[in-house]
C-alpha cells in the first residue's frame, strides 16, 4: 500500500463529506434446516431465512453508484427548498462477519484525484435477526437503545447503520417481502442525524425522521428515502421540508476494485478494535452521544489516520488499537444535558 501524507488523509477525510476483499471478510455461513432464532426460541421456516439472507447478501458487491436527493416541499414560510443534490462514486461492499442471524456489510469509496486513486472507508450496516432491542438515533448526536417486543421483531430483521469512524447512525426493524418478485424492506419512520449533504452546510434542521427502503434489482440494489426535515430547537418537533432520496447500486467492477480490497486487508483487525470499543460502550449505559455537534472530522480523521499506519506496518497493531479506543472514548459522553442544550440554542428554522 503507498504512503500517503496527512494532508492526502485530509483530502480523503473531505471527499467523505463531499460525496456525502478477496478482503479478510469471514466465510457466510448458511443456517441449518431447523434454525432456531436466538431471540425467540422458535424454530424459523428455513426457506423464508434463507430467502432474506441472499437478499441481504445480494448487496455485496463492486458497484457505480448514484446519490440523488431533491427537497420536494417546504412546510415554512421562511424557507424555500435548497436545489437537487446528485452525485456519484464507485463503492466496494463487502461481507466482514456471517454468524447465520447476522450479517456485516462494509461500504468502501474508490475515489480518484488527480492521478492517485485510494480508498476510503465508508460506511457499514450491520444486519440482525429478530433483535431484542436496537441502538436508536435521539438526537442531539446521541444514541439510546430501544427494546423490541418479540410481537414486533418476529420474522424481522433489523438494519443498524454505522459512520465512517464506526460510531453509530440509525437503525429499524421490518421483515423482508418479495411481494411482485422484488425483495424489499421497508421500516417504519426512525430518526438519524444529518447526512453529511447538510451536515457541514447548515444548522437550521436537527434530525431526518426517514424510511430507509431496500430492494435488490437485476442489476444490483437501490436505497431510496422519504426524509423529513426535523427543527427540534422549539422543544417540540418541527416539520421543515421534505426529501427523497435515490441511491442506486449498479454492479461494475470496471474501476480499482483492489484499491479497495487491499486497503481492507490492511485495516481490518484495526477497525475490528474500535467496532469492539464501540459495542463496549454502547452496553455501558442505554444512552450515549459524541461530544461533537456536527461533522465529527475530529474523529474520524485521526482514526484514518491510524488505520494507514498500521497497513503501511509504521505501528503494529497491538500500538495502534489502544490508541484508536482511546481516541473514541475522548469523545464519548453519558451526559446528554449539554447536547440537549446545544440543540436549543442553534437557530429555529428560516432564521440566519
Amino acid at each position: 500500500m503507498p504512503s500517503r501524507s496527512r494532508s492526502f488523509l485530509l483530502f480523503s477525510a473531505a471527499a467523505i463529506a463531499l460525496s456525502l476483499t478477496a478482503c479478510a471478510a469471514s466465510p457466510a455461513q448458511t443456517a441449518p434446516a431447523s434454525f432456531t432464532a436466538a431471540a425467540t426460541g422458535e424454530v424459523v421456516d428455513p426457506a423464508k431465512f434463507e430467502r432474506d439472507r441472499a437478499s441481504i447478501l445480494a448487496m455485496a458487491g463492486d458497484y457505480k453508484v448514484s446519490f440523488d436527493f431533491i427537497e420536494t416541499v417546504s412546510f415554512n414560510e421562511n424557507y424555500v427548498v435548497t436545489p437537487p443534490k446528485i452525485s456519484g462514486a464507485e463503492e466496494v461492499v463487502r461481507v466482514i462477519e456471517d454468524r447465520g442471524d447476522f450479517i456485516s456489510l462494509q461500504h468502501i469509496l474508490v475515489a480518484t484525484h488527480g492521478d492517485v486513486t485510494f480508498p476510503i472507508k465508508h460506511w457499514r450496516q450491520d444486519w440482525q435477526y429478530e433483535p431484542d432491542r436496537i441502538l436508536s438515533f435521539i438526537g442531539g448526536n446521541a444514541w439510546g437503545w430501544r427494546d423490541i417486543p418479540l410481537a414486533q421483531r418476529k420474522g424481522k430483521w433489523s438494519q443498524t447503520v454505522y459512520q465512517v469512524d464506526d460510531a453509530p447512525r440509525y437503525s429499524a426493524v421490518a421483515a423482508w417481502t418479495y411481494d411482485l418478485g422484488a425483495p424489499t424492506w421497508v421500516p417504519p419512520h426512525e430518526w438519524r442525524p444529518l447526512p453529511r449533504r447538510d451536515m457541514t452546510t447548515r444548522n437550521d434542521y436537527h434530525t431526518i425522521n426517514a424510511v430507509n427502503r431496500h430492494v435488490i434489482t437485476p442489476l444490483g440494489w437501490v436505497h431510496e428515502q422519504d426524509n423529513d426535515k426535523v427543527v427540534l430547537s422549539s422543544g417540540v418537533p418541527v416539520l421543515l421540508a421534505r426529501e427523497v432520496g435515490v441511491n442506486t447500486y449498479e454492479r461494475d467492477s470496471d474501476f480499482a476494485v483492489e484499491v479497495a480490497l487491499d486497503y481492507w486487508a490492511g485495516t481490518a483487525d484495526f477497525w475490528t478494535e474500535i467496532r469492539d470499543e464501540w459495542a463496549r460502550i454502547g452496553n455501558e449505559n442505554n444512552r450515549f452521544g459524541l461530544a461533537i455537534q456536527g461533522e465529527s472530522e475530529a474523529l474520524y480523521v485521526p482514526l484514518l489516520e491510524l488505520a494507514s499506519e498500521v497497513a503501511e506496518g509504521k505501528i503494529p497493531l497491538a500500538e495502534a488499537g489502544p490508541k484508536g479506543r482511546a481516541l473514541v472514548r475522548e469523545f464519548v459522553t453519558f451526559d446528554l444535558a449539554p447536547l440537549a442544550e446545544r440543540v436549543a440554542a442553534t437557530p429555529k428554522a428560516g432564521e440566519k
